[in-house]
């Protein structure tokens, strides 16, 4: 077996509701966008042609048509996390300025706005974004970029971070005010990394537990949670010790632990689910090999689709994992509790959170 990194995650709490999301038969969304708003003053290729869009609905009425692309936009939920939803947004040819227009307070996403969550950025702030042939986006902001409160500073970095790189074609992201590189954020003086931000600095910080920060390493979890009738997944990455296993192992192991009581999130994995074999992977395919207790129903004939989906989410954001396969005493004859088979590999959609529920 290839051998990933290493990583840690969470503990059980079970809800009721369930997520449909569809996308191999069980998520739902469209592929990643490829295209990205085209350099001021650089031409950017890719893989020797331009990025283009793809993947657009097209809307028709009677008087016009409005062609529409799927969008992660990072919000911030009532408890404080920074979560992905997912919206159609009207066609722009300006595609990474248009999804930071997205993220401002009293901006084109107010009335889009699910319950309990608000936008990241401050009323009023204006952006300009310019696209460099290394993958990297510098995002350049007016001076209102100011105006936000200190303990939305990680927040702020996080939203703008993890909703550039939605795109395939931005790997980091560095960030202008007033045409100044900024090296801290004007706030709380938070760092910002000289070759730019990226998915590798996390998201929903989690250090709880962790004594030594050298010896230890960041591993990316999908949680629940729910407001009202709302259940949606929380990235949250969580420092843990190294101990020496493979990641997704650790990554797996994390997951049947839970969130932690304090978090306010959830989980329906039971705790006295496990692996029974190490993980094999084999091009892009991971096959994780569990005792009983991973299925969640009282016949045991089924696997929680919130369990399924924590799992793809969770290992999909590994290097070079792109889909799961899963398998209960060996036996790959299983089925979600909404009925559909997991003979095949389930992959990872573009999309975390489609709000259809």
């Amino acid at each position: 077996m290839s051998k990933l990194p290493k990583a840690k995650i969470v503990t059980s709490t079970m809800i009721a509701s369930s997520v449909l999301l569809s996308g191999c038969g069980l998520f739902g969304g469209d592929q990643a966008m490829q295209e990205i708003d085209p350099p001021q003053d650089v031409t950017y290729v890719e893989d020797g042609t331009t990025v283009t869009e793809e993947n657009s609905n097209v809307q028709n009425n009677d008087e016009a048509t409005t062609e529409t692309v799927t969008r992660e936009i990072y919000l911030i939920d009532s408890d404080g996390y920074v979560v992905p939803q997912t919206f159609d947004l009207p066609k722009s040819e300006g595609a990474a300025k248009q999804v930071l227009e997205y993220l401002v307070d009293g901006g084109p996403i107010s009335n889009m706005l699910p319950d309990g969550f608000r936008a990241v950025l401050p009323a009023d702030t204006q952006v300009q974004t310019n696209l460099l042939e290394d993958g990297t986006i510098v995002a350049d902001f007016s001076q209102e970029f100011t105006n936000y409160k200190a303990e939305d500073e990680m927040r702020i970095l996080q939203a703008i971070t993890w909703t550039l790189t939605q795109f395939d074609s931005v790997k980091n992201v560095k960030i202008r005010i007033n045409g100044h590189d900024q090296t801290v954020m004007p706030v709380n003086n938070t760092p910002i990394n000289n070759e730019g931000l990226s998915r590798e600095d996390g998201i929903n910080l989690d250090n709880s537990g962790v004594v030594d920060m050298l010896d230890s390493e960041l591993v990316t979890l999908y949680f629940l949670s729910q407001q009202g009738d709302n259940v949606y997944y929380v990235p949250v990455t969580r420092r843990v010790e190294e101990m020496g296993q493979d990641k997704i192992v650790t990554a797996v192991n994390e997951l049947i632990e839970g969130p932690g009581l304090i978090s306010g999130l959830l989980s329906e994995f039971n705790p006295e689910a496990k692996l029974i074999s190490e993980p094999t992977y084999e091009d892009g395919v991971v096959t994780l090999n569990f005792n009983e207790s991973i299925l969640g129903n009282l016949e045991g004939t089924a696997i929680s689709k919130h369990v399924l989906n924590s799992i793809v989410f969770s290992l999909t954001d590994q290097p070079g994992v792109e889909s799961v396969a899963i398998q209960v005493n060996g036996n790959s004859e299983l089925l979600t509790d909404s009925g559909e088979s997991l003979l095949e590999p389930v992959s990872r959609p573009s999309s975390v959170n489609t709000g259809e529920f």
